[in-house]
């Protein structure tokens, strides 16, 4: 489609938001009568009288060279995300009680802060940037141009302002309106469509967020039709670049928060897109698109617990807002249920999308669907996802193969979780502490990066390696009623020479109290010298007994094995976890006893 097509299309300019003023403006005033919002307009009140008390903050340069000196992110990142929550948060309330003074006053207070930002990305995504870089050539015989980069949170930021901007326009002073447009136009559009920039091409989140978050801002405040079409067309390359980075049945290798991020801005743009081109252009109409959305349903396995692989945390909240927009577009979608919602301020980025359409399309009648047994098998990414429903409650096993070079990659081949009515047993640590080392060669040095972490083979004190020639190959997957089978070749993962052969079979049983069978198979040319089978666990309660090992929180699990085979080693892991806490998990250790150059070992975790 060329851009005079584009620009066809674009020329009717249908309200993205609301049909009208006064349809805006009624709507606002029904909500906040609405029994059924108060739940969620009670945690932005409340977050509102929060604020005012509070000093604007500012981002001076002593924290934004932090991140240069000593590669840590917190400090600066604290501040710039506090000042989104507060323009998101004064915003709803102009919406909400636009007579109140004291929030325009401090939502036009917080416009005008950020509009004055040295630099609306983060310090850690201007490495080798214009804004970094010292050289000094400036010459009155040349016109000045402020080169602009644009990274995820520089263009969420254009995305925040020019829907605030469409939504309070008529309470702002002219001044704010045009400084918005200003510094969009300024740091993002004019950036936009002279350069190219590589996370148009990248087949993860990125793509998703920057490209979708440039092409609702223009779609909001871009009024020649031409010059939005020269955006679109750029945005939409961009756009099945993210797709790209999915197989057609929609596994999100970054794990369920980069699902909800991503594929989060993906909806957000698709929707504005739809009603500007009354639905000519439908980005949803897609089988693909539509499994990816299926996303969210397959990867919960109890409550709010998530299969977390790669860098994900344990448990997650949903987006009512998005989930109840993607149920009205695909019948297949499962309503999530009310007290699985995020509430407003669990997002620590303080991102405007979600959180205005949490609210504006929120559906107080859209009834929770009832979860069911249910098993999920991915070919190519190799997930295995396992949910069991007994009368002693929910059960879920998730295994991976894939390869150690996978987005936000874990070296985890092999790797498993396991949980109990809504307990974890067998656990991934998830996502660390960002950091500049966390993202360079240091990276798996990180607890959490590295199969030191995970529940996989040590073989000659030897831990996996990273790259995609690093890969796991599927024996088996099958699944049937009462016994699913996952079994992976895993041994491309090590670089040791000797080890010829490493099968991991994975035996699901589905019975009142599931259990599961681990057992594992080596074949090396020389006798090894040291064989860990290494199981990452919560801290939990552990005993010993003549059959095994049991662990032990508000449930039980037994392992058994043998003990005149393995012998356990207990092990206590400090961990420091993506908001910078430090945790304390355990790794069991079962060293085989007398590794042999052809030797199994045999394990069985069962609920009790």
């Amino acid at each position: 489609m060329s851009i005079v097509d584009y620009k066809r299309l674009l020329e009717v300019n249908t309200s993205l938001l609301f049909s009208s003023k006064e349809a805006k403006n009624k709507w606002w005033r029904s909500i906040s009568h609405n029994a059924d919002f108060q739940p969620l307009l009670d945690e932005i009140r409340n977050e509102a009288g929060r604020l005012l008390t509070e000093k604007d903050p500012e981002l001076p340069y002593s924290l934004f060279k932090i991140f240069a000196e000593t590669g840590f992110r917190l400090e600066y990142e604290k501040v710039y995300f506090e000042k989104r929550r507060r323009l998101n948060t004064f915003a709803i309330m102009v919406l909400l009680e636009p007579t109140y003074i004291d929030y325009l006053t401090a939502l036009e207070n917080t416009i005008w802060s950020i509009c004055n930002e040295y630099s609306w990305c983060l310090p850690a995504h201007l490495l080798n940037s214009p804004e970094t870089c010292v050289q000094v050539s400036y010459s009155l015989k040349e016109a000045f141009v402020q080169a602009y980069s644009i990274d995820l949170f520089a263009a969420e930021t254009a995305f925040s302002l020019a829907e605030i901007l469409r939504l309070t326009e008529d309470y702002l002073n002219p001044l704010i309106c045009k400084r918005i447009y200003e510094e969009v136009f300024k740091r993002i559009f004019h950036p936009f469509v002279e350069n190219q920039f590589g996370w148009e091409t990248q087949t993860h989140n990125w793509a998703a967020v920057c490209a979708g978050s440039i092409g609702s801002a223009a779609l909001h405040l871009m009024r020649d039709p031409g010059e939005l079409a020269i955006v679109i067309e750029r945005v939409l390359p961009a756009m099945d670049s993210y797709l790209k980075g999915f197989n057609d049945d929609g596994i999100c290798l970054e794990g369920y928060s980069y699902w909800q991020y991503g594929f989060g801005y993906y909806v957000y743009f698709a929707d504005l897109l739809k009603k500007r081109t009354g639905g000519k252009l439908n980005l949803f109409d897609s089988e693909k698109v539509h499994q990816i959305a299926l996303f969210q349903q397959r990867c919960f396995l109890s409550r709010n617990l998530v299969v977390n692989f790669s860098d994900a945390q344990p448990t997650a909240t949903v987006f009512l807002g998005l989930s109840h927009y993607l149920s009205r577009i695909y019948n297949d979608f499962e309503v999530p249920e009310q007290d699985l919602r995020t509430k407003y301020t669990e997002d620590h980025c303080s991102r405007w999308a979600p959180a205005i359409r949490n609210l504006l399309w929120f559906d107080e009648t859209a009834l929770p669907t009832q979860r069911k047994s249910e098993t999920f098998y991915s070919e190519k990414p190799a997930w295995f996802i396992s949910r069991y429903q007994s009368e002693f409650g929910c059960f879920s096993f998730a295994a991976k193969g894939g390869h150690n070079d996978e987005p936000h990659n874990h070296n985890d081949l092999g790797h498993f979780i396991l949980q109990g009515n809504n307990e974890v047993f067998l656990k991934d640590l998830g996502a660390g502490l960002y950091t500049k080392d966390y993202f360079n060669d240091k990276r798996y040095t990180y607890l959490c990066n590295g199969s030191q972490g995970h529940s996989v083979p040590i073989i000659n004190n030897q831990f996996q390696k990273k790259g995609p020639d690093r890969f796991a190959s599927i024996c088996n997957a099958s699944f049937e009623e009462e016994v699913d089978t996952f079994e992976l070749d895993i041994e491309n993962a090590y670089e040791e020479e000797s080890l010829q052969k490493l099968s991991r079979k994975f035996t699901w049983v589905k019975q009142n109290q599931p259990k599961l069978i681990l057992e594992d198979k080596y074949t090396f040319t020389e006798q090894p010298v040291s064989i860990i089978e290494r199981f990452i666990i919560p801290s939990l309660s552990i005993t010993k007994d003549d059959k095994g090992v049991i662990l032990e929180g508000k449930h039980r699990l037994r392992i058994l094995y043998d003990k005149a085979k393995l012998w356990l080693v207990v092990r206590i892991l400090a961990f420091e976890n993506h908001f910078g806490e430090t945790e304390n998990n355990i790794a069991l250790d079962f060293a085989l006893i007398n590794p042999e150059k052809d030797c199994s070992v045999q394990l069985v975790f069962q609920f009790e």
